[in-house]
């Protein structure tokens, strides 16, 4: 394992609270998290997923096991109410190991979620 643990970000957003919809958008995130980053699965330390309170058909950790992540330990949490929050939007923070250094790391914020972090390098 590479010697130091860094955490990831990344957000999206879903189109409408269905299954399908959360397992695409979920694994597409993480699929681009790893990608960008030069990672593998086991590079993976653990994840923390949070969704606003619209999103309830079910826990984005269950979509992430369908891509590999069922050893990974894995927590959802609910976002916070705040008024004027953006809609329908899965956070997560990935926790792994990397060589890389923090001005290094690509955070992946894709479909609507774009516009929450547009200061962060692709």
């Amino acid at each position: 394992m590479p010697g130091s643990v860094r955490a990831l970000r990344g957000a999206t957003t879903v189109g409408e609270d269905t299954e399908g919809q959360i397992t695409e958008r979920v694994q597409e995130l993480l699929t681009e998290l790893l990608a960008r980053n030069g990672l593998a699965l086991q590079d993976v330390i653990s994840a923390i997923f949070t969704a606003t309170p619209d999103v309830v058909s079910m826990f984005p950790a269950t979509a992430a096991r369908g891509i590999g992540f069922g050893s990974v330990p894995l927590l959802c949490a609910s976002e916070i109410p705040v008024p004027g929050s953006m809609a329908r939007c899965i956070r997560v923070l990935l926790h792994v190991h990397t060589d890389r250094e923090p001005a290094e790391l690509r955070h992946v914020y894709l479909h609507g979620a774009q516009v929450l972090r547009d200061d962060l390098p692709g």
